[in-house]
């Protein structure tokens, strides 16, 4: 008993009060911007995040990516051609690109500013 106290002494002493509670510190909010159920093709894949700054008025030829994953887009509005589906994204959107043939067009008036998340497979 007395050990006791004079550990919690000490514990107190220090300043420690004990771990913190998640109902003492509320979590901050999240938003979820997208979810994609995905089938890696392998157990060892490589991930890779890059920042991708189109022109004003540039359209890139159809091309394929190494991998799937979400685009963020920070600035701008870009046209996203896909599978014979064309959307439009501005500030803020997430989208999903597949790693299937595509084309991306700044339909915006300034440059425009994605951060670009894919998913490939180990080299």
């Amino acid at each position: 008993m007395r050990h006791s106290s004079i550990l919690l002494s000490s514990w107190l002493a220090l300043g420690l009060s004990g771990p913190v509670c998640a109902e003492e510190v509320p979590m901050p909010p999240r938003q979820t911007l997208l979810e994609q159920s995905v089938e890696l093709p392998s157990n060892k894949v490589r991930a890779s995040v890059f920042r991708l700054t189109l022109p004003k008025g540039y359209k890139t030829p159809q091309h394929v990516h190494e991998g799937p994953g979400p685009r963020y887009v920070v600035k701008g509005r870009v046209k996203i051609e896909e599978g014979g589906l064309a959307r439009e994204y501005g500030p803020g959107q997430v989208f999903w690109e597949s790693g299937a043939v595509m084309t991306a067009e700044n339909v915006s008036e300034a440059e425009v500013e994605l951060v670009v998340f894919e998913i490939a497979p180990q080299p």
